[in-house]
């Protein structure tokens, strides 16, 4: 009887394929980079630059375990590199890198930078062989006219190890949201909580930079539960028709204030007076946006914008697009399009 299928479990099953399916075509995949890739064992963080020669590395199939391709019984460090050409113009589009799933640690670059980890390394060793990669590259860092380099390096201590399962590839996402100006791309970051850190004249100089959007965990803070503050320098010359305008943020885990030149414009959740026993339900699955008067920007020199998380839980940060200023009317004529969208029930149903 154990291989009986239960209606419910059907259901369940049934559900889970709509959902994927519903998702997956949110995404275009650009290249394909399922296949031969060259593989070494060892560990040399010289590997992850694109000049490194790789010639007489192995060749394996990526998905699969490195045991099946002639590893088996090896534990330890090992690198994989592929070589690819980009011919795909990615400029304004949301462009992620997925690795798929990997046992059981990782540290992904492209072109010798590194855009994302899952787990920890020894000494302190975590694994995330459960964990999709999924790692946002920004458009700039890619090369045009010649060989683009994905080196992943890879540690696995026990029983199987490495690229072994998953949708390999580069995709964009395009949105619906008509976006004036796009603020995706590399923000300031810092953990912690200061309430000077909203005010324009602010000093960020030494805060590191990380990739909007994207989860703050696969960017070189796994594990981090707590408050952390994003900032954003931009200037903007255009005038708008409309004076009222929408700043997009996408998705934030879990929940946040946003601050545009000093002034708050608008948040999701309340954070308490100790920021660290914020309570919080469902609004990391909130879309933001943003309404705020065009006359608070600055067009003729530097915007700030400043924004507050507390993530309490697992993922945390600005981890979905989009993010940019479009105009209340595009933003309201983008929800019509939505709404107008089939829903999970009406795929389930066949309306």
């Amino acid at each position: 009887m154990k291989n009986l299928i239960t209606v419910k479990n059907l259901f369940a099953v049934i559900f889970l394929i709509l959902c994927t399916t519903a998702a997956a075509q949110d995404w275009d995949r650009v290249l394909n980079l399922k296949g031969l890739w060259k593989f070494s064992i060892g560990d040399d963080k010289k590997w992850a630059e694109s000049y490194n020669d790789d010639s007489d590395w192995e060749t394996v199939r990526v998905p699969s375990y490195w045991e099946e391709e002639g590893f088996y019984g090896y534990n330890g460090y090992a690198w994989y590199r592929k070589e690819f050409d980009m011919n795909a113009n990615i400029d304004d589009e949301s462009v992620y890198l997925s690795l798929g799933y990997i046992d059981d640690v990782d540290e992904v670059y492209l072109n010798g930078k590194l855009i994302g980890s899952s787990g920890s390394f020894p000494p302190n060793f975590k694994t995330a062989y459960n964990a999709e990669r999924k790692y946002p590259v920004p458009s700039k860092y890619f090369y045009r006219g010649k060989e683009n380099v994905i080196a992943v390096r890879v540690y696995d201590p026990t029983l199987g190890g490495g690229i072994n399962a998953g949708d390999i590839g580069i995709y964009v996402k395009s949105y619906e949201f008509l976006v004036d100006r796009n603020l995706e791309g590399e923000w300031k970051f810092i953990t912690g909580d200061d309430e000077k850190f909203k005010d324009v004249k602010f000093d960020d100089t030494k805060w590191d930079q990380i990739f909007v959007p994207g989860y703050w965990e696969t960017q070189g803070y796994a594990d981090y539960n707590g408050v952390a503050w994003y900032r954003k320098s931009f200037t903007i010359k255009k005038t708008f028709n409309d004076d009222k305008l929408v700043l997009l943020l996408g998705k934030i885990d879990d929940i946040d204030e946003v601050y545009l030149n000093g002034q708050l414009i608008g948040q999701t959740g309340e954070f308490s007076e100790n920021p660290n026993r914020s309570k919080f339900e469902n609004e990391w699955s909130e879309f933001r946006g943003y309404l705020f008067p065009a006359r608070l920007l600055n067009l003729n020199g530097e915007n700030i914008i400043a924004v507050r998380v507390y993530d309490g839980y697992i993922n945390g940060g600005i981890y979905e697009g989009p993010i940019g200023i479009t105009t209340q009317r595009n933003y309201q004529k983008a929800w019509k399009r939505i709404s107008k969208k089939k829903n999970f029930w009406d795929v389930f149903w066949g309306d």
